[in-house]
Formats: structure tokens, C-alpha cells, sequence
């Protein structure tokens, strides 16, 4: 199994920190070209005005440059020194304006005064400024020259996915954004995660399951996506989480699916359950506000889609600010989010529903070798035990991660007694 290192995480975070990424433009696709160094990527181009349900993909948006020059003829609010400065998707514009019409086009946070905001306007036309309300409130009065060179055009919105094949059609979902600029924890350690998370499961020598990553703008992206792909996922998906939020060191919070009992849930749960001393958690259930996971669970799909995050969005005083920065995350955080997303993987990898073949009675195990005889021990501590359980609940309505959670036995033990029991014609595989 391939395990990455801090300094290749740091490296990529690094490379992706200055692209300017929006929900559609060419920095989603210099994202997108980086990330295929670690995944496969096949890249699906939908056209502005594309209609997805009641959405329509907006224009695509290039930014040449974005500044301000004071009345002391200095160059201030530059995009090119933060991409934060200009809100996302700002119309053109070039002109002269007194300070107090500027000011109708400037965004802070009285709250936070040393931090700059995260603005994004896609569907309505707008230009506009963020600054530090320090910087703001330190505007003098006088006229500004004000120029926005950007264009919004008749492009395409990025969606960039990858299939990784495994023994069996059954798919999990791993679901993560690329297009805010300039949030670390928000946005960038997403899909830096999922990635490593990708090369990690391909280094395994095989796989049960099949799994789906994809990397879209926020929203219009996974409505989108849904469009393109949403019967193929109700039909084959049995798990999938939304990776966002993954960068601080924060404990872990897991928010349910709208359903709130699917595999996914439970397999996050366990995961988390099981490390409780080592890496403290919380559960929060299904909100309609969120991330993408109020698309993939709306009504008419309801897929089982939950998010396994650090600090959740919305919680945290740097959210969608630029405090959410390189300092604030940290990239062992980053590594042992991707340790417990490969931990749930590897319980749906051993997570099946067995039957059990002789239904009257138990069967007699010393007979298929399976009973340890006298004055020997051929079997691990606590695999009769484990035996014990899963010849007791394969009645078709426990799979393995129940039978764990009803026990309290350890999954990869029952997994390893499972197997012995199926290959002594004790158990047979129920298929989902």
C-alpha cells in the first residue's frame, strides 16, 4: 500500500494554493491537470447555458487583472497579490469613482476586521472588492481608478472523474470541489485528500469495490453531475461521502446522509467509534445546508451520502475568510483524514451479507476442522467466538458491519471467520 509523505501533500498544496479557481474557467482545469498526476482524471465539458433540472451552468469566467489605485496613486485591492480581493465572477468595469461610490462595491466583516471575505456572485451581474475592514476603514477620501479585466464567456463548467475498477460493480462515491480560490481547509485539502486517497486504493492488490471519485465546482457541479450520471449512481452506489473540511486539526465530525442509517453512515460511525480514545469525534445529522451532500441526498435521488469533515464549514471564525490559509491547516491533519477515509473503505470492502446453510441447529464445526481438538490450539483468541456470531446472525439481514456492531468484535476477525465458514460450505454469499 502506497503511503504518502507530509512533504509530497505540502508540495501539491502548495502548487494549487495561487490558481485562481472559480466554478468555471481555466483555473478549475490547471486544477484538474494536477490533480491527474495523482488520479486518472477523464474530463466532461458542460457547455454554458447547459439547463441541469432547475439550473443552468453559467458563463465561464477568465480574469486578466483587478486593481484599485488610491488617490495617493497606489495599487491596492490587487487580485494578483489575493485572490480573495475581487468577488468571484465579477462583471468588467473601468472607471473613476468617488470614494463613497467605491464603497458601494466594497465587501468586509466589521466582526472580523483583519480578514478578507470570500464573495462569489455567478448568477447575477456584479462587480466587486473585498478587503480587511482594517484596510477599509483606512480608505481616504478622494477618487479611485477602479479596473476589472475579466471576461464571461460562452465556455464550459470542468467536472473531472475516475473509476477505479474493482472485483465487483457495486461503487463508492468520493465526491470533492474545486472551485474556491484561496480557502485551505473550505476547499483545497478536499481534493488534495481525495487524491491520495485515490493513489491509496490503487496500490491495493485487489479490491472488491468499485470507486468513483469526482471533482466538481460546488452545487451547480454535482447538479450537474447528477444529470449525467444520477440513475447510473442510485442503481450501483452503496456509499458516498462529500470530502471538505479535512485540513485542521480540529476532532473529526461525521454529518449523516439525509436518510441517516445507510452503509455509509454506519461504516463512518464505526470507523470513528472505534478510535474514540485516539481521535475524538461528533455526529451531527443531515441539515439541507451544507456542502454538495444537499444534492446527492435531495428527494428525488436520496443517495446514502454523508461527510466525514474536521472543523464542519460554518463553525469555524476563518471560514470562507482569508484566515483559512496555509497557517491555519496543518498536513498531518491532512494525512490522518486520509488514514480514516481509507479505514471506512476498507470496512465496505469487508462489509457482505452472508447466509447461513444449515439454519436448524448449529453446525457441528469440529467435523470441518473449524473447532480447535484436544490439546491443540490451531485458531486466533476469540475466532470460535467470532464464528459463533456470524453463524448466528447470517440470516440474510446482518451484514458484517452489523454483526461488529451488535458483538463488539472486531470486523476484520469476523471477516477472517467469515471466510473460514464460507469455504467449509457453512455460509453462503448473498448478493445485494
Amino acid at each position: 500500500m502506497h503511503k504518502e509523505g507530509l512533504g509530497e501533500i505540502e508540495a501539491y498544496f502548495d502548487r494549487l494554493w495561487p490558481i485562481n479557481r472559480s466554478i468555471a474557467g481555466p483555473g478549475v482545469r490547471k486544477t484538474h491537470a494536477i490533480l491527474s498526476e495523482l488520479v486518472p482524471l477523464t474530463s466532461i465539458e458542460v457547455p454554458s447555458g447547459t439547463v441541469c433540472f432547475d439550473w443552468t451552468v453559467p458563463e465561464e469566467w477568465i480574469v486578466h487583472e483587478a486593481y484599485v489605485i488610491d488617490p495617493g496613486g497606489r495599487r491596492i485591492l490587487d487580485v494578483a497579490e489575493n485572490n480573495l480581493h475581487l468577488v468571484s465572477h465579477s462583471i468588467p468595469f473601468q472607471g473613476r469613482l468617488s470614494r463613497e461610490d467605491l464603497d458601494k462595491h466594497l465587501h468586509s466583516l466589521p466582526d472580523k476586521p483583519s480578514a478578507i471575505p470570500y464573495l462569489i456572485s455567478p448568477y447575477a451581474p456584479y462587480w466587486g472588492f473585498c478587503l480587511s475592514h482594517e484596510q477599509r476603514c483606512e480608505l481616504p477620501p478622494g477618487y479611485y481608478e477602479v479596473t476589472v479585466n475579466t471576461e464571461l464567456i460562452q465556455g464550459s463548467m470542468t467536472i473531472s472523474e475516475a473509476v477505479l475498477e474493482g472485483d465487483e460493480s457495486e461503487e463508492v462515491l468520493i465526491s470533492s470541489n474545486t472551485c474556491h480560490p484561496a480557502l485551505a481547509n473550505n476547499e483545497l485539502c478536499g481534493p488534495i485528500m481525495a487524491a491520495f486517497l485515490y493513489r491509496r486504493l490503487a496500490s491495493l492488490p485487489r479490491r472488491r469495490l468499485t470507486y468513483r471519485f469526482v471533482f466538481l465546482p460546488e452545487t451547480i457541479g454535482s447538479i450537474a453531475y447528477l444529470c449525467l450520471r444520477g440513475e447510473h449512481l442510485k442503481s450501483h452506489m452503496i456509499a458516498g461521502y462529500i470530502v471538505t473540511c479535512v485540513g485542521d486539526p480540529a476532532p473529526f465530525v461525521y454529518k449523516r446522509s439525509r436518510n441517516g442509517r445507510t452503509l455509509a453512515d454506519r461504516a463512518a460511525e464505526h470507523v470513528l467509534t472505534r478510535s474514540r480514545e485516539s481521535r475524538p469525534f461528533a455526529i451531527r445529522d443531515f441539515h439541507p445546508l451544507g456542502s454538495d451532500e444537499r444534492q446527492y441526498c435531495s428527494p428525488g435521488f436520496d443517495l446514502p451520502v454523508g461527510s466525514i469533515m474536521r472543523s464542519m464549514y460554518g463553525t469555524y471564525e476563518e471560514y470562507h475568510t482569508s484566515l483559512d490559509n496555509r497557517d491555519f491547516i496543518k498536513f498531518e491533519a491532512i494525512q490522518e483524514s486520509i488514514d480514516v477515509y481509507f479505514d471506512v473503505c476498507q470496512i465496505l470492502e469487508q462489509n457482505v451479507t452472508y447466509r447461513n446453510t444449515i439454519m436448524f441447529g448449529e453446525p457441528q464445526l469440529g467435523k470441518r476442522g473449524l473447532y480447535p481438538g484436544l490439546g491443540g490450539r490451531t485458531h486466533l483468541p476469540g475466532e470460535i467466538e467470532a464464528m459463533m456470531w456470524v453463524l448466528s446472525l447470517s440470516d440474510e439481514h446482518h451484514d458484517l458491519l452489523a454483526m461488529s456492531q451488535r458483538s463488539g468484535t472486531d470486523m476484520e476477525l469476523l471477516n477472517r471467520a467469515a471466510t473460514r465458514l464460507l469455504e467449509a460450505g457453512v455460509l453462503e454469499r448473498v448478493k445485494s
